[in-house]
């Protein structure tokens, strides 16, 4: 689960953002795609109330942590929501 820490993306990334990744990767551990929606709403909340906002490239990476060691259902049901919060972040 932790192979993402040596990802070369993360080298540079700001440590307040990394421990929210940590948080939401180490909350994802033995959940099902459905329930990653409440975590992911969290993460992105939190991020929020310290100023953060996370790039594209970084999202990307977050979506990596939570799908890795997924099924292909789960990891479909990830990306849904994904889509999901997206819409509701737009608004």
């Amino acid at each position: 689960m932790n192979e993402w820490m040596n990802n070369p993306a993360m080298q540079n990334m700001d440590p307040i953002k990394m421990e929210l990744i940590r948080t939401a990767a180490a909350q994802t551990q033995g959940k099902s795609g459905k329930a990653l929606a409440p975590i992911m709403m969290a993460l992105i909340t939190n991020a929020n109330k310290k100023g953060i906002q996370f790039t594209p490239d970084e999202f990307s990476l977050v979506l990596s942590v939570l799908k890795e060691g997924k099924s292909k259902e789960e990891q479909d049901q990830i990306e849904n929501m994904v889509r999901m919060v997206s819409t509701y972040m737009k608004k």
